[in-house]
């Protein structure tokens, strides 16, 4: 077995394929541990024996932390090291759904030094080097805005959406933000600051993806700020395929690099690769309890590989109805905050115009007025579905309702991690109020 970690920092994962390039696990500490972005691994997580593999290289990080007044860190006890920014672009590398050679890009906040970089045929070709940061910048932006760097930057992109980009925001990309960017335009509306950030960081994603066009019209992109799907958005008609790897950010790179140290092709199928809720699926009960209480919570099958819930850590709602504010209380967060939709991937064209994808990576322009996945922008960041259990669950809904849609989010609360195991499953349940399947 070879077993990939990513630990030390935050959002700890391990993943385990065999020589063949098969996964047989792939999960996040936080899920086992219920620390949300656990940086440590947890002693309830499965045990493998085999190669370990670890996805940076501890000796570079400390002279970069020496560099920047930070405290060394020990180094660990792996079998191989991976340099950080090539744990991300292997990842989407070695799980590319194409044959052709394509052009690796990878933004974060940091790994070693590089902040971002480029990489063909497995080399590095071009990078940008600490204290240059879009990730970094972002979420000094995120704390700006009264939210948690390293974790709410969504909420940051979602808020953009409010606001104006009155103001220019390049200065701080020459600046160390490690520690924020303090209390910047105190007089600003939030909003207008999210804008700004957004706007910025648009236009330098953009910036490095025509340096990557030159090189294949075939993208596989990674690091943390691949999670910004509207910036996503505004790339994807630039190449003739793009790969967004499902789970872009540092959790992601533990597959990445266990991939990197066999050099071939692993066989992704679908995110669903972490701890297994073996129990019937009752499809028919999800849905009578949607038509009856408009939310339902799903906990089965294996658990997704990922931010992202997709169908089998889910709670669902009626997206006929605006029930924003009942998830969003359920969920005890901002009531601003919008919520995605699964439709099924036949009549996704009917409602929404953009790009869509199986992960929620893109947002999309919706041609209907179902309110509860709808952002003030008017976009949705859209799931489409072909398979699994979202797919019984939604034929099933359509076939009693004549709508093809549901309202997705991830089946926890603010600032606690998705459901892992049924016996979370029922907490949530007796906590929240929300009877789940």
């Amino acid at each position: 077995m070879i077993i990939g970690y990513s630990n030390g920092f935050h959002d700890a994962a391990m993943s385990v394929i065999n020589n063949d390039g098969d996964i047989i696990y792939a999960g996040h500490a936080e899920r086992y541990s219920r620390i949300k972005g656990d940086k440590n691994h947890s002693k309830d997580m499965p045990t493998y024996v085999g190669h370990k593999i670890f996805y940076e290289d501890p000796m570079i990080k400390n002279e970069r932390r020496k560099y920047a007044g930070q405290d060394e860190i020990e180094r660990p006890e792996y079998h191989f090291y991976c340099e950080h920014h090539w744990s991300h672009a292997a990842a989407s590398y070695y799980t590319r759904p194409y044959e052709e050679e394509p052009v690796c890009v990878v933004i974060d906040a940091i790994g070693e030094w590089d902040t971002c970089s480029i990489w063909y045929k497995k080399e590095k070709v071009w990078s940008t080097r600490y204290p240059y940061s879009l990730g970094l910048f972002y979420s000094a932006i995120t704390q700006r805005c009264g939210l948690k760097p390293m974790e709410e930057e969504y909420i940051t992109m979602g808020m953009s959406a409010y606001g104006e980009p009155k103001y220019d925001l390049e200065y701080l990309l020459k600046e160390n933000l490690h520690k924020g960017c303090g209390n910047i335009l105190p007089n600003a509306k939030r909003s207008d600051i999210a804008a700004s950030a957004q706007f910025l960081l648009e236009n330098k994603i953009t910036e490095i993806m025509n340096i990557a066009k030159t090189y294949s019209n075939y993208l596989c992109y990674g690091g943390g700020v691949a999670l910004n799907c509207v910036a996503n958005s505004k790339i994807r008609g630039l190449f003739d395929k793009v790969w967004i790897f499902p789970n872009p950010g540092d959790a992601g790179s533990s597959l990445g690099a266990a991939a990197s140290y066999i050099d071939k092709k692993i066989n992704w199928e679908d995110c669903f690769l972490g701890n297994d809720i073996e129990k019937e699926l009752d499809v028919k009960g999800i849905v009578q309890e949607l038509l009856k209480n408009k939310v339902v919570g799903v906990a089965n099958g294996k658990a997704e590989f990922g931010p992202r819930a997709l169908g089998n850590r889910s709670l669902l709602g009626d997206s006929r109805y605006d029930i924003k504010d009942m998830v969003n209380g359920i969920k005890q967060r901002q009531k601003y905050r919008p919520f995605a939709p699964a439709i099924l991937e036949e009549y996704a064209d009917t409602f929404y115009d953009g790009s869509m994808n199986e992960y929620m990576q893109y947002v999309a322009k919706a041609k209907h007025d179902y309110n509860s996945v709808i952002h003030v922008d008017g976009t949705s960041r859209v799931q489409i579905v072909r398979s699994g259990n979202m797919r019984k669950i939604l034929e099933e809904w359509y076939e009693q309702t004549g709508c093809p849609m549901l309202l997705n989010t991830s089946l926890n609360i603010k600032g606690k991690p998705i459901v892992n195991t049924w016996d979370d499953a029922e907490n949530f349940m007796r906590k929240y109020g929300v009877k789940c399947f």
